[in-house]
Order: structure tokens, then C-alpha cells, then sequence
């Protein structure tokens, strides 16, 4: 418990000098909660695991949840402690400006920077104590379990995603089914509800180059619907008359026996995963991908729930709101799901390349899949975010509302109220990245919601590829993190005129 601080005289406040100052304001934070960059407990939010197989209850509360207030820094970061606050508005701040991120982004991609040991393990320890704690949640699942540890003291859970990039043979694949599996089974040292989702790529279990060939085969039969595909056996559609398929322009050859052996192990890293998930009763969310090969981790993703998504939903796909297609293929699943009778979930994005969609079908002469203008995109998030919120109202879906836009969130939590959702049903979570839209994320769990943090980990030299990535994907969202820096900044101020006075 930390010391109870005595307001000094006017006169000390004249004769301290910057470093007592410095070191009363750090000693003013309250519980230590040292890696979470977004705490607070949850108030009047009934713990329930997001597994209960009871029967969710979908009448309204006796009592309208709280609003979503965003006006307060004191109570949305009540138990950030100071010295947490100043690096995340540094690092905020440093991530918001372009030519910092370009440069960084030139620096990791260098051959004749990363080429050098010295230099290397220099960049390595300079990303480690600041954008790596930032953004990331450990180096293996211990680390990565006491950080979900110190998020849910704050009422908030952790997504787990053991952050690899692209593989590109089988021998690679098993390695990253070994460390998903080691996720999900890190998950049990932890109390039921801490974790609420464990993530998996299928670009990491499934070589790149076979999901290119399957997204290529996936096109074409939805081009001709007389083309045969003998290891396609589900229903689920995978894509709509809107859907993009330029990427495809001759017809593919099928797949040769070496390709059939290597979807079976795909398919089977992929049914092991699901396997175990259901076992631990944590639900497995998919990540989605670029267009070029999204047709074939659609696939892989709805083969699966159409395995496991009879009593609950245990199989999470994402679907990304800026796709002119979205909405349409989300109907189409839903109604596909309906029929088959098995439960959809769905983890609702915006999406994250927009320029590299853009500039690939102009390229190949085609208008961009991505909506024209970013209201399109955030009518589309909100009507397929509406859409599954009906789904769940009607006991028939779930949804991750992922989200850093506080509009969005806003009339979600709304027309959540509204269809008599309360903030506990297990069939609705709201997500932010760790890291970001902390002052978001406290908003909607002192509302009464479910709100997660996803959250990547894993050795920093194997995660750099995934936070350059992100950085190159996510420069506007870095750049809007104002009203973040904005409300920390002035709890920051509060805290030092506390101190002082």
C-alpha cells in the first residue's frame, strides 16, 4: 500500500526542487499495476465466464446500465499508477508522429542495421522497454498470464495472441501449433474469465503459398459454380456476388496430391486447436487477412465452426467492415448458420490494409474492395455491428465488437440496452488493442460491459515483424490516439497540482 502523502507548506513548495516534486507525484499512483495499460475494476459487473453453458437470459435489467463517460480521467485511470501513465503518453506520443514511424519502420527493415549483432541486440533493447511493454503483453505465456492477471484486478481480460507471421512450410506450422496449443493451456493457471479469447492466424498453420492456391480455387468456383472442389464439404458461403475476384483472372489448376496432404495437416493444426479450446472452455477467435488469400481462411474458419459451434460458440471468425462485401457476406453466414443450425461468432473490425487493397486492384485496373469514404465504413461496422446485436437478442450469435471508435461504441452499448442485452451477457465482449483506446476501454467497462484487450506476446526479435507490420497498417490509428493522450495528459496535470498543494 503505498504511503500516505503530507501536503508540504508553502514554504518546502518553494526550497523542493524538480526531482522531490518528481518523486511525490510517482508516489501518488494508487495499487501498482505495473505492465496493464488500461486498469480499473468493474463495478457492479457480476463476474460470469464467457463458457457457461447455461442459457444466456436476454431480459433487461432491473436497473439502465451507466452511460459510456469519457468526461472523467480521474475515475477512467484510477488505477494506472503515475509512472505507467507518463510512458504510455510518451509512447502515445512518439507513435502519433509519421517521420518518427517512418524512420523506425527504415531502421527494422535494414538490412545493414539489423545485419549487425551490436546493433541489433541495441534495437532490440532500446523496442523492449518501450513500444514492445507498450504494445505487447510478455515474452512467453508466464509473462503474458501476469499481465491478464493485472488487466482483469482492473475488470478488464485478455485476448492471447502469440504474435508469428506468415509460415511458409509444414516444419514452421508445427512449431506455432505447439506455442497456440502452449496458449491455450497457459490458460488454466488463471482463474475462469481472466482470458477471454485465445487468437490463432491460420497464415501460421497453413503455408502462405497453399492458402494463395485455395483462395485462387475458392474464386473460381464462385465464378463457375460447376467447378468441382472434392475437399470442399461444408456449405457455409464464402463469398458474395460483391465479393472481389480479380485476384484470380485464369482458371487454377486443382490441387496436386502434395497440396491435398499439406491441407489435411493444415486442417487437422486447425481441428487440434479447436479441440483443445473446447476442452479449456475458451472460445478461439480467427484473425482475418488481406484479400488475396481471405477466401481460404474463410474456409478453414467456418469448416471448423460448423464442427464446434453446436451449444456455444466456440469458433470466432473475423469479418472486416471495410469490405464493400461485408454486410453481405455476414447475412449470408448468418442465414447459412441459421440453417445448419449452429451458432455464429463473429469478431466485427474495421481492417487494417487499406492502402495495400487500394493500391493491388488498381494495379490490375479494378475499383478498390474497400468503401470509398471512411462514413461508408463506419455505417457498414455499425449496420453489421446492429445486425449481430439482433442475432444475439435472438439467442442465434455472438460478437467481439473491436472497435476503437467511440461513436461505434456508443450506439452498440445503446441498441444493446435497448434489445435488453445487459453488459454481462457472455454473448457480447467489446475489444481494443493493448496499448490503445485505454480511456475507451474503461468508458465501456464502467458502463457494465465485457471488455477485452488484444493482446499479442511472445519472444521481441520474433514479434518485431508483427509490430512493424501493425505500425505500417495501423499509421492513421496511431495518429488518432488524441482524445488518449488528451484525457491521460490532464490526469497527469491533476496528479502533480495534488502533489503539490
Amino acid at each position: 500500500m503505498a504511503p500516505r502523502i503530507v501536503a508540504p507548506s508553502k514554504k518546502a513548495l518553494v526550497c523542493c526542487n524538480l526531482s522531490v516534486l518528481a518523486r511525490r507525484l510517482l508516489s501518488s499512483a494508487p495499487s501498482p499495476i505495473t505492465a496493464a495499460s488500461v486498469p480499473v475494476q468493474l463495478s457492479g459487473l457480476q463476474e460470469k465466464h464467457i463458457h457457461d453453458r447455461s442459457p444466456p437470459t436476454f431480459t433487461a435489467p432491473r436497473q439502465a446500465s451507466p452511460p459510456i463517460d469519457l468526461d472523467d480521467p480521474e475515475r477512467l485511470f484510477s488505477a494506472v499508477p503515475t509512472a505507467k501513465l507518463i510512458r504510455s503518453v510518451g509512447n502515445l506520443h512518439v507513435a502519433a508522429v509519421g517521420p518518427v514511424v517512418d524512420f523506425g519502420i527504415w531502421v527494422m527493415k535494414s538490412r545493414m542495421i539489423m545485419g549487425t549483432e551490436l546493433a541489433r541486440e541495441a534495437l532490440i533493447g532500446v523496442v523492449r522497454r518501450t513500444f514492445y511493454e507498450h504494445f505487447c503483453g510478455g515474452e512467453d505465456t508466464v509473462e503474458a498470464a501476469a499481465t491478464v492477471r493485472r488487466l482483469n484486478e482492473a475488470g478488464l481480460r485478455g485476448m492471447l495472441d502469440y504474435a508469428v507471421e506468415d509460415a511458409e512450410d509444414n516444419p514452421s506450422c508445427d512449431r506455432n501449433l505447439d506455442a497456440f496449443l502452449q496458449t491455450v493451456e497457459s490458460t488454466k493457471s488463471l482463474p475462469p474469465g481472466h482470458v477471454s479469447f485465445v487468437v490463432v492466424k491460420i497464415t501460421a498453420i497453413c503455408p502462405i503459398s497453399l492458402l494463395r492456391r485455395l483462395a485462387d480455387l475458392l474464386r473460381w468456383q464462385k465464378k463457375d459454380s460447376s467447378f468441382h472442389l472434392p475437399w470442399r464439404h461444408h456449405s457455409f458461403p464464402i463469398l458474395s456476388e460483391s465479393s472481389p475476384l480479380y485476384h484470380t483472372a485464369v482458371q487454377p489448376e486443382p490441387l496436386t496430391p502434395d497440396e491435398e496432404a499439406d491441407l489435411l495437416l493444415a486442417q487437422d493444426r486447425l481441428r487440434r486447436i479447436g479441440a483443445r479450446c473446447e476442452e479449456y472452455n475458451i472460445p478461439l477467435c480467427i484473425d482475418a487477412e488481406y484479400t488475396a488469400v481471405q477466401p481460404a481462411i474463410d474456409f478453414f474458419t467456418y469448416s471448423s465452426a460448423a464442427e464446434h459451434n453446436r451449444h456455444e460458440p466456440v469458433i470466432y471468425g473475423t469479418l472486416q467492415a471495410y469490405l464493400k462485401d461485408a454486410r453481405e457476406r455476414l447475412v449470408l453466414k448468418s442465414e447459412a448458420a441459421r440453417k445448419m443450425g449452429i451458432l455464429l461468432g463473429i469478431k466485427l473490425v474495421r481492417g487494417a490494409y487499406m492502402a495495400s487493397e487500394a493500391k493491388l486492384a488498381a494495379s490490375m485496373g479494378y475499383d478498390s474492395p474497400i468503401h470509398n469514404s471512411i462514413e461508408e465504413t463506419h455505417d457498414c461496422y455499425n449496420d453489421c455491428a446492429s445486425f449481430m446485436l439482433e442475432r444475439i437478442a435472438g439467442g442465434s450469435g455472438a460478437v467481439v465488437l473491436a472497435t476503437h471508435n467511440v461513436e461505434s461504441g456508443k450506439l452498440a452499448a445503446m441498441k444493446a440496452r435497448d434489445m435488453g442485452i445487459s453488459g454481462g451477457n457472455h454473448r457480447l465482449e467489446f475489444a481494443q488493442l493493448y496499448g490503445m483506446a485505454d480511456s475507451f476501454s474503461f468508458g465501456l467497462k464502467n458502463a457494465g460491459f465485457r471488455v477485452s484487450k488484444y493482446m499479442p506476446f511472445g519472444p521481441v526479435d520474433r514479434v518485431m515483424p508483427y509490430l512493424l507490420r501493425r505500425a505500417e497498417e495501423n499509421r492513421g490509428l496511431l495518429s488518432a490516439s488524441t482524445l488518449d493522450r488528451q484525457l491521460m495528459r490532464k490526469e497527469l496535470w491533476r496528479r502533480l497540482k495534488k502533489a503539490i498543494v
